[in-house]
């Protein structure tokens, strides 16, 4: 089996750098195309490069049909259900920090998702990780919302908290998945095919809900390109990479560090000031990570 290969200590974190772009790439390109119109572009770009990396690398595609369907229902959670949802709440006026905080709570949902499908033993230092990350995550996003329910709701609808909740659903449920029925898979080909059950998600949403038009502007087709290739094929690959190596808590605990880079994106970028709560809440979450993947855990 030939797989792509990078250091394991650098992996995590180029991928947590590369994801943590995905919020500000979808707020940046969704003015210009309805969410799953976008995401159906991004697939079909991905889809074709994705094939021509295959065949360059000389992958094997998968085994069998039971092997497809595998693929293609991880596909359909990870890249269809996840994207989908966040593209869809930003849409509908959901703030991309807003989003990436909710997202945040996948690892708790992960670690308990993996305890029922895979029986993965999560130790008492990796439940006692994972809630300080949670802690830090909101710490880091507090300042920069209104939480009363007045505010809450103020500039975008109860149906993208929801969406956004499905795709927390999705992308828990399908990284789980992944590690349970796909952990033998080919890092190219399975790729690959998991990316059409994506597009069979997306294409159908389209059809039935949106117009599939798209204005062709200079920021678009730089923010589609980025998503294809920074995010679509960069941070997924890394990403499967590391669903094979780690077990279902430890990758899902990087995800903490990806609200808390969203936040420090946007301070070096727009300027935006990070007070000490926020500080406050990337340290612990820095601190909960490192206690989370350490490979030295007792109970």
């Amino acid at each position: 089996m030939k797989n792509l290969t990078l250091s394991a200590r650098l992996t995590p974190w180029l991928f947590v750098w590369i994801w943590s772009t995905g919020f500000l790439a979808a707020k940046y390109g969704l003015p210009y195309a309805e969410p799953f119109t976008l995401l159906s572009y991004r697939i079909v770009l991905t889809l074709i490069v994705m094939f021509l990396i295959m065949r360059i690398n000389k992958s094997i595609w998968p085994s069998s049909r039971l092997a497809f369907f595998h693929l293609m229902v991880t596909g359909l959670l990870i890249h269809g259900v996840y994207l989908g949802g966040v593209f869809q709440a930003i849409k509908w006026g959901m703030p991309a920090g807003l989003a990436s905080m909710i997202i945040g709570l996948q690892p708790l949902g992960m670690a308990f998702i993996a305890g029922i499908i895979l029986h993965e033993r999560v130790s008492r230092k990796q439940w006692m990780g994972l809630i300080i990350g949670l802690v830090g995550l909101y710490l880091v996003l507090f300042e920069r919302f209104d939480f009363a329910i007045e505010g809450l709701f103020s500039g975008f609808s109860f149906w993208a908290i929801l969406v956004v909740f499905v795709s927390l659903f999705g992308i828990s449920l399908g990284t789980v998945y992944q590690k349970r029925f796909c952990s033998d898979m080919d890092l190219i080909s399975g790729t690959l095919v998991q990316y059409f059950g994506a597009f069979i998600l997306c294409i159908t949403m389209v059809i039935c809900f949106e117009t599939g038009e798209v204005q062709w502007t200079n920021s678009f087709i730089i923010t589609l390109a980025w998503q294809v290739f920074g995010l679509s094929i960069g941070a997924v690959l890394l990403l499967m990479t590391m669903i094979k190596q780690d077990a279902s808590a430890r990758v899902g605990s990087y995800f903490y560090l990806v609200p808390a880079l969203v936040a420090i994106q946007a301070w070096y970028l727009f300027g935006e000031t990070m007070g000490f709560i926020s500080i406050i809440g990337v340290l612990l979450i820095a601190f909960a990570v490192a206690m989370s993947i350490s490979k030295k855990m007792a109970n």
